[in-house]
């Protein structure tokens, strides 16, 4: 075993052997792989190996194609056979709403350049005879779909990796992390210690005790999975070709072929979390848990009456072996805040549709600084710090609706509520519908009174568009009180400040009592951040930005930190703001707070520190709703009486509280994007529209030699607003763009804007299709609907309202 290396991966399973492979591929050969016995001695030896491309996420559907399509190379790199069946797979659907998702999902397989067919009944009986089609609809094809087995594709990864230089430890217990001044790790192991630039926890089971050895506590839970296999099925044996991968996603089911009988495997909703203690380290190779049919009978009848010939068949089999589960599914991966060069790529529990995806973006953030594609969605800093019985609990809910069908409007229960803003008992008295980001319970809508405070999940519009539609009527003739205590809020201070926000940032620093759009570009000249930048001092900043961002961002900030002069505080908890927004809202601020309150405030982005009465603050003038607005900030132990003041001053002047579906109707309205829909890590300031806000005079900040040659490019999409053609659905998001049958772009979101009587989406096409004449189509729940290209905001293009 070396003494010295540049990487040490933790853990011999499918990730972190994909983490070996990419690392080595991409060019830092002097790597090592500790496995604390022997490879795939964790989940991954008794994994059901299938994998597929379906996911809602299209970065995450995008990761597991390559996963998919990786699996010839590394076959060939590693000289060794995977066991690669590719008979294709189906989703099928049971139920009108499910054939209209697959419906819908087809549509986006276009974009994401996934392969996908829409087939009827009668395609899926004769696909696969052996299932029940009399109640089915339809069904998905994706003829790269399959299952392998787990221990050839762990080892070609493994002896590829080799073959590059990599070095492999079995029988390899690591017992300490001890980090060095510089940075650099101790890795102790019981054979040695050696010293590493880069420690990789990708130690599966185990990457809760590998985290606390550094004071890291990831969430991730264990948790039992069943899946059978039975005796030969003669109908099978004389199909004389391998039956397709089958998900019946309503009888919550997954069914492939296994020698010359069937592999079935349940999501149960009466889930066991497994080992919540930690996970004892002598669990091996070949240890299983003690299976519970009784505990499946439930989900097995349903998938005995799809495939009765499977439930007339015997049980060969019994395996319930767990497997490691997050608050949302996804996997845990990238950079620890806090740590330097410590990485984490586990809670993977789709590993051999993902493994080889998880290992290309760590491989890419580690060599490159960030990875190609946009991966939050799997992103490590997603998460607060959570405990263990809301993870636990949001675990046993992810599982038990693996394969539920989500609306997106829904919102789960499970762990709620987490975390509270101090106008949250006042919230639920008007009747509040809340939603959660980032653990914070944050008002969607108000309910009226008398009304049940309950959103019905759909794919279409729910009881909340007509008071939603109240609310946007009544900032828009009004004014209208939102809580923004969400927002992410980052003061910097000290002699250093400006300075360094000035290399952080890509826009000009704005002058006392001013404040400015701030983007953030990564060293690509991508985008890394959309931020507001307020200067309450020569030396003191607010940052603020989407409150889910949190830790993203300070990970960010921390990185790029200097070592001396700048004080950085994440003051989302207790500097709380209060947004308002209409035509009303300069005159209730003067009667709120005093007369003189608005005097400063009369333009755009002027920033004033105030007397609110109750305590000081200072206030900001900005809208994202398209009529006149600013936010109040105020400490958090005083937001609840400066609401008060505003709520009692707002009486008379049509003052009506709002929430999130509101706002996010009159943004589009205004053709104003967001993160994570229209600005995201995917696009350069030029697609999205911000370059307008880069100082491309500064000599030096982030990403400012790269964006330059991006400025010498045209740019091959931009963001635009269309106008749809619809009934009752409105778009949501990533869906198709169509001029005839060519693809030219999706949608980003979308929305029913409540005040324009339109049904907008914002989104990007192909800049060579931008053409206001153009008959334009977009996908909505798998059909195409008319639209057409917006050449200014639907609402008030000319901002007379704002100003």
């Amino acid at each position: 075993m070396k003494s010295r290396t540049q990487v040490v991966v933790i853990g011999g399973g499918i990730i972190g052997c994909s983490v070996l492979y990419h690392l080595t591929k991409f060019g830092w050969t002097d790597v090592v792989l500790l496995e604390r016995r022997v490879l795939t001695a964790g989940s991954t030896w008794h994994a059901a190996a299938g994998f597929h491309t379906l996911n809602g996420d299209m970065n995450m559907a995008r990761l597991q194609r390559y996963t998919i399509e990786l699996y010839k190379e590394i076959e060939v790199a590693g000289d060794q056979n995977v066991g690669l069946h590719v008979p294709g797979g189906m989703s099928v659907a049971a139920t009108p709403e499910r054939w209209e998702f697959l419906r819908t999902e087809w549509s986006r397989h276009k974009f994401m350049g996934i392969e996908s067919e829409l087939i009827t009944p009668a395609e899926i009986g004769k696909l696969c005879p052996l299932l029940e089609t009399r109640d089915l609809h339809g069904g998905l094809w994706f003829p790269d779909e399959g299952h392998l087995d787990p221990y050839g594709a762990t080892q070609a990864y493994a002896r590829a990796a080799r073959r590059k230089g990599a070095e492999i430890c079995l029988q390899t217990k690591v017992d300490a992390l001890e980090q060095r001044a510089d940075g650099s790790w101790n890795v102790v192991t019981d054979q040695g210690v050696i010293h590493a630039e880069h420690v990789v926890n990708a130690a599966g089971l185990w990457a809760r005790e590998v985290g606390a050895m550094v004071g890291v506590k990831l969430p991730l839970i264990p948790m039992e999975h069943h899946y059978l296999i039975t005796d030969e099925i003669p109908e099978l044996a004389a199909l004389g070709r391998e039956m397709p991968v089958v998900a019946d996603l309503d009888a919550e089911i997954y069914m492939r072929q296994e020698h010359k009988g069937v592999l079935l495997g349940v999501y149960e909703r009466n889930c066991v979390p497994w080992s919540l203690d930690g996970t004892p380290w002598n669990y091996g190779e070949t240890d299983l848990l003690q299976p519970n049919l009784d505990r499946l009978e439930d989900a097995l009848m349903k998938g005995f009456e799809r495939v009765p010939l499977v439930g007339a068949a015997g049980i060969k089999r019994i395996v319930n072996g767990p497997f490691t589960f997050t608050p949302d599914g996804n996997p845990l991966v990238g950079p620890v805040r806090g740590l330097r060069n410590y990485w984490v790529a586990a809670g993977c529990m789709a590993g051999f549709s993902q493994g080889g995806g998880v290992g290309l973006a760590l491989a890419q953030w580690m060599i490159h600084g960030e990875p190609q594609d946009n991966v939050f969605g799997m992103d490590v800093a997603r998460f607060p710090t959570l405990t263990q019985s809301f993870v636990a609990a949001k675990a046993c809910e992810f599982y038990g609706h693996r394969f539920y069908l989500a609306k997106p409007n829904e919102q789960w229960p499970a762990g709620r509520p987490l975390k509270t803003a101090p106008l949250y008992p006042l919230q639920q008295q008007a009747n509040a519908i809340f939603g959660v980001s980032y653990g914070l319970e944050t008002p969607l809508w108000f309910a009226p009174a008398g009304t049940p405070a309950i959103e019905e999940p759909t794919f279409r519009r729910s009881n909340a568009f007509s008071p939603v539609g109240d609310e946007c009527r009544a900032v828009r003739a009004g004014v209208g009180l939102f809580d923004a205590s969400g927002f992410g809020k980052y003061e910097v201070s000290g002699p250093g400040a400006a300075a360094w926000l000035d290399q952080l940032l890509a826009c000009k620093l704005p002058k006392v009592g001013r404040a400015r759009l701030a983007p953030m570009l990564a060293v690509s000249g991508r985008l890394a951040g959309d931020l507001t930048l307020m200067r309450l001092a020569e030396d003191r900043f607010l940052i603020t930005g989407s409150g889910y961002l949190q830790d993203w961002h300070m990970r960010w900030f921390e990185q790029h930190l200097p070592s001396a002069g700048v004080r950085l505080e994440n003051r989302s908890d207790t500097l709380l703001a209060l947004a308002l927004s209409g035509p009303n809202s300069t005159r209730l601020l003067a009667d709120a707070f005093g007369a003189t309150t608005p005097l400063g405030l009369e333009r755009p982005l002027a920033l004033k520190q105030v007397d609110l009465g109750v305590a000081p603050g200072f206030i900001v003038r900005i809208s994202v709703s398209g009529e006149v607005g600013y936010e109040v900030y105020a400490e958090a132990a005083c937001l609840l009486p400066v609401y008060q003041r505003l709520l009692a001053a707002g009486a008379g002047l049509g003052l009506r509280l709002y929430g999130v579906w509101a706002l996010l109707s009159m943004r589009l309205e205004k053709s104003i994007g967001i993160w994570s829909r229209e600005f995201a890590a995917d696009y350069t300031p030029f697609e999205s529209g911000h370059d307008s806000l880069i100082d491309f005079e500064k000599k030096a900040f982030i990403g400012r030699d790269a964006v330059l040659r991006l400025r010498e490019q045209p740019a091959r999409r931009k963001l635009v607003t269309l106008a749809v053609d619809v009934d009752d659905a409105d778009p949501s998001g990533f869906e198709p763009i169509w001029i005839g049958e060519t693809l030219v772009g999706y949608t980003t979101s979308g929305g029913w804007g409540h005040t324009t009587g339109l049904s907008l989406a914002m989104g990007y096409i192909d800049t060579p299709r931008i053409d206001p004449a153009a008959a334009y189509e977009v996908h909505i729940l798998g059909e195409r609907r008319k639209a057409r290209l917006m050449t200014e905001a639907a609402y008030d293009p000319s901002n007379r309202r704002m100003l």
